[in-house]
Formats: C-alpha cells, sequence, structure tokens
C-alpha cells in the first residue's frame, strides 16, 4: 500500500510499486495492466495521480499506452548484479547488458575538499565516464583515484579500455574489499546533461569505495542510472553449487 504520510510523492510511490510488481513478473512483458480507475480505487488516490505514475513509467520504456486498448507492459528491466570487483562494465555484461562506454572530458588531478568523501585531503585522478545502451545514455559513473598510488593515470589513453583492467594490469592492484551504498536522488544540471535527462529526473545513485591490500580507499566512484532503466541486485552469502 501506498504511505499517504510519505515525503515521496503518491504517484512515484505508485510507480515504483508497479515496478515492482512487473519485475517480479506479476505483469510479463505485452501484459495488460489494470485500468486508471482500478488502481485509483485499489491504491485511494486520484486518477490523475495514477496517470502520473504510468506516465512516468512510459517515459522510462517500462510500460505503453495503446490507445483504447490500455496500458501494457513494454519491457521488464534487466536485473544487474552491482556488488561486483570486477567492474561495472563486466557487471553489466554478465547480466546480458553491453553498455558502450565514453569519457567525454579529458581525466584530471583535483584535490578533494568533501569532508565525507572516502578520499578527502588527498588528491586525485578524476574520470568521468558515460555509459550508453543503443546509443541512449543510462549510467554516469564519477571516479576518484587516489594519485599516489594511480601515477600518471590522467595520462593513459583510456578510450576502449577497461578500467578494471588498467588498474590491474598497470598498477599490479586488485580489489579485495569495497563499501557500496545506495540512494536515490534528483539529477542537478550538470548530471541531467551528462544523462540526458531532464532536471530534477529521480536517479539512483551508488556510491562505492574499492580498497587494496597495499591501499585502504583507493578508489571512491558515484553511479547515477535513471530509476527504472535497471534492477539492481547484491547478492548476501556465498553461491550455491
Amino acid at each position: 500500500m501506498l504511505d499517504h504520510g510519505s515525503a515521496l510523492p503518491l504517484y512515484h510511490q505508485l510507480a515504483e510499486e508497479l515496478l515492482a510488481q512487473i519485475t517480479a513478473g506479476a505483469y510479463s512483458p505485452g501484459a495488460r495492466i489494470p485500468s486508471e480507475h482500478e488502481l485509483a480505487s485499489k491504491y485511494g488516490i486520484g486518477r490523475p495521480t495514477v496517470r502520473q505514475a504510468t506516465d512516468s513509467l512510459i517515459q522510462r520504456g517500462v510500460l505503453v499506452r495503446r490507445r483504447g486498448s490500455g496500458t501494457f507492459v513494454r519491457s521488464v528491466p534487466a536485473r544487474v548484479e552491482l556488488f561486483s570487483l570486477g567492474g561495472t562494465l563486466a557487471s553489466f555484461r554478465e547480466s546480458g547488458v553491453v553498455l558502450t562506454p565514453a569519457i567525454p572530458e579529458k581525466p584530471a588531478r583535483c584535490h578533494i575538499e568533501e569532508e565525507a568523501h572516502p578520499l578527502f585531503g588527498r588528491e586525485v585522478v578524476r574520470i568521468v565516464r558515460v555509459s550508453s545502451v543503443r546509443r541512449e545514455p543510462v549510467l554516469l559513473e564519477e571516479m576518484d583515484f587516489d594519485a599516489e598510488y594511480f601515477v600518471d593515470l590522467e595520462k593513459i589513453p583510456l578510450r576502449g579500455q577497461s578500467l578494471s583492467e588498467v588498474v590491474e594490469q598497470r598498477y599490479r592492484m586488485r580489489p579485495v574489499a569495497a563499501d557500496q551504498t545506495f540512494g536515490v536522488e534528483q539529477l542537478d544540471g550538470v548530471r541531467a546533461r551528462r544523462l540526458g535527462q531532464p532536471q530534477d529526473t529521480p536517479v539512483l545513485r551508488v556510491e562505492r569505495t574499492l580498497h587494496f591490500a597495499t591501499a585502504e580507499s583507493a578508489i571512491f566512484c558515484r553511479l547515477f542510472c535513471p530509476e527504472g532503466r535497471f534492477v539492481f541486485t547484491q547478492r548476501i552469502g556465498g553461491r550455491t553449487q
């Protein structure tokens, strides 16, 4: 049920509820979802609110509205196991999603002044990467590499290269652990432009800090992905045989 006392708008709550049902298999691709009247009655909200919710899922490519017929599931978001030490591109590839990465600006050195940043007070090499699926930007990454360990990283030609492979092969470093958090926020102007989305679009934000045997907190990355484009998962415990 929807939380009428929540700070999240009701249309946003309903959109996430419908998305969760679609992802869980309650509605398969091609299936018709309940009508606006049925959803309004079930969740105790107005039809305009229902329309806002379905419109947002249509914009994300999850639903499609067919005049005179209703609203149908267009696609089920791919599930991506994001907590992986093998690199972001590898995580998507293993989930059957092939990303085309691009680094739109030259990597540069900067000094971290943000106290909450895991690399606070250090000099880093900052790399921004935008990855697309069929020319549609779907993932923005802002990555900070501790300049003490990744010497001259900003001078390396990175086009077409896997950053995780550069770290392992050139610097002989492989992550042994990571801290990762999830959250939801609205895109600001710069990030919205990079993802080709309207400002204030809700996005999933993932913050990841990578630790190495010889370097604690050597890489920090923020990832931004429009909500509904993918379903991110994390496995807890060992894998079954």
